[in-house]
C-alpha cells in the first residue's frame, strides 16, 4: 500500500512538471465602440486555447488610465491620435501599433420617430432637434470629435452646438437616443446596428470628417508572452470575419 502510494505521488510530480503551461490573460483596454465585436472576437481566440479579458470605456480614458499605471497588455482606440498620446509617451510599443478597422458615422433617431433629414450640406438639424438635444459623446472622445468635425463640414455646427446631450462615450450616446431622451444622435454605425430602439436617419459622407481608423498596440509595461498572440490573433482572418459580420471595415495588414 505504502509502495503504491509512493509511485501515486511520483506520478503526480511528473505530471506537474510535463504538464502544458496555461496561457496568461491578456488585458485588452478598448474602445467602447468595439464591445460586442471584440467579446467575439475573445471567445474565438479561446478556442485556441487563449483567454482575453477586455475593459471598454471612451479612447480618451483607456489611455489616462494606461498613462496612470493601469495594468493592460494591449489598447485598441478608435482613432489615432489617442494612440499617439501614448507613442509620444513611450507608453506602447511603437513597432507593434497596427491599424485594425474603419467605420461610419450615422445620425440617429428613435426607432419610432418619423423624422426625416438629409444627411448633406445645410441640413436642417438644429430646427430638427427643436427643444431637444444632439446626442454626442464627449469633445475629448473619438466620435464626439468625428461628430463635430462632420458637423462642421456640413454647416450644421453653429446651430447645434449648443443643444448638445454630451456623453462619457458613443454607447452611452446610444443610449440616450435609444431611451427617448434625444431625438438625434450621431455614432458610429456599427452601434446603431445593434440597438433595435434606434434608427440610422443617414450616414455622414466619408469626406466630412477624418477617417475613422481603429489602431491597436502593445502596452510598454506589459510582461504577458501572450499579448502578442493576441494582438497577431485580433488582426487575423478569423477576427477578420467578426469584425465584418459586426459592420466594420478591417483594414489589410502592411
Amino acid at each position: 500500500m505504502q509502495l503504491s502510494r509512493m509511485l501515486g505521488a511520483v506520478a503526480l510530480a511528473w505530471s506537474l512538471v510535463f504538464a502544458p503551461a496555461q496561457a496568461a490573460s491578456v488585458t485588452v483596454f478598448a474602445a467602447a465602440s468595439l464591445k460586442n465585436a471584440l467579446d467575439e472576437v475573445g471567445r474565438e481566440y479561446a478556442r485556441t486555447g487563449g483567454e482575453a479579458r477586455f475593459s471598454y470605456a471612451a479612447s480618451s480614458a483607456m489611455a489616462r488610465q494606461i498613462e496612470q499605471g493601469a495594468p493592460a497588455d494591449i489598447y485598441v482606440s478608435a482613432d489615432a491620435d489617442w494612440m499617439t498620446y501614448l507613442a509620444e509617451r513611450r507608453l506602447v510599443v511603437a513597432a507593434t501599433r497596427r491599424d485594425l478597422l474603419t467605420n461610419r458615422l450615422a445620425l440617429i433617431a428613435p426607432a419610432d420617430s418619423k423624422a426625416a433629414l438629409k444627411v448633406a450640406k445645410g441640413m436642417p438639424l438644429a430646427r430638427a432637434l427643436g427643444g431637444g438635444r444632439l446626442a454626442v459623446a464627449g469633445p475629448d472622445v473619438p466620435a464626439g470629435k468625428y461628430a463635430r468635425a462632420a458637423l462642421i463640414s456640413l454647416g450644421a455646427w453653429d446651430g447645434v452646438s449648443g443643444k448638445l446631450a454630451q456623453a462619457e462615450n458613443v454607447r452611452t450616446a446610444l443610449q440616450y437616443v435609444a431611451r427617448g431622451e434625444s431625438p438625434f444622435g450621431v455614432v458610429y454605425d456599427t452601434d446603431a446596428r445593434l440597438e433595435p430602439k434606434v434608427r440610422i436617419v443617414g450616414l455622414f459622407p466619408a469626406g466630412s470628417h477624418p477617417a475613422i481608423v481603429y489602431p491597436a498596440a502593445l502596452v510598454t509595461g506589459s510582461k504577458n508572452p501572450d499579448a502578442a498572440r493576441f494582438l497577431s490573433f485580433m488582426s487575423g482572418p478569423q477576427a477578420a470575419v467578426v469584425f465584418r459580420r459586426h459592420g466594420f471595415r478591417v483594414l489589410p495588414r502592411r
